[in-house]
């Protein structure tokens, strides 16, 4: 294995103990990890979902998390991925109106009721919506619904995506 991105974004170094604790005693969850890593960034079939699109996604919920060194990560690859700065700079202007603290949503009547929680519910601003184009403006909003509101994330939020293309 060439670069590991846990090791890459944990800033774990080669040697230190945390590496030989992941190399010796969790050898196969970081294999596994990698893989996954690999198979969503760098899949042997893309599927019609290119890598500039994974990029934008990437840093669109690092942004939300507000995780500035994962987001750099993938600002990295997504402008080495080709992306443009419009849409790069429209994926800023994103996060920024939808970065919120969640999680938000509504169980079922029902004891739990009383933990309903409303907010955010993000929509691409029309702005942005030119740089990003349709795919990417659905898949930020059913994004934000799968991190904000996981309770609320519904088949009509996947069909606004797959309607996208």
């Amino acid at each position: 294995m060439e670069v590991d991105v846990i090791d890459t974004l944990a800033g774990i170094a080669p040697g230190s103990p945390l590496d030989l604790v992941r190399r010796t005693r969790r050898a196969v969850a970081r294999e596994h990890a990698q893989k996954s890593y690999d198979s969503l960034f760098a899949p042997a079939d893309a599927g019609g979902f290119d890598p500039v699109e994974r990029f934008a996604i990437a840093v669109f919920v690092a942004g939300l998390h507000a995780q500035t060194a994962i987001k750099d990560f993938y600002v990295a690859r997504l402008g080495s991925a080709g992306a443009t700065e419009a849409m790069c700079a429209a994926i800023d202007a994103e996060i920024a109106v939808a970065a919120t603290r969640g999680p938000y949503g509504a169980y079922p009547k029902g004891p739990l009721s009383k933990e309903d929680t409303s907010g955010l519910i993000h929509r691409v601003a029309d702005a942005q919506r030119e740089a990003l184009g349709p795919r990417l403006s659905a898949a930020f909003e059913h994004v934000h619904m799968l991190v904000f509101h996981p309770r609320d994330a519904a088949p009509a939020s996947l069909q606004a995506m797959l309607d996208a293309g």
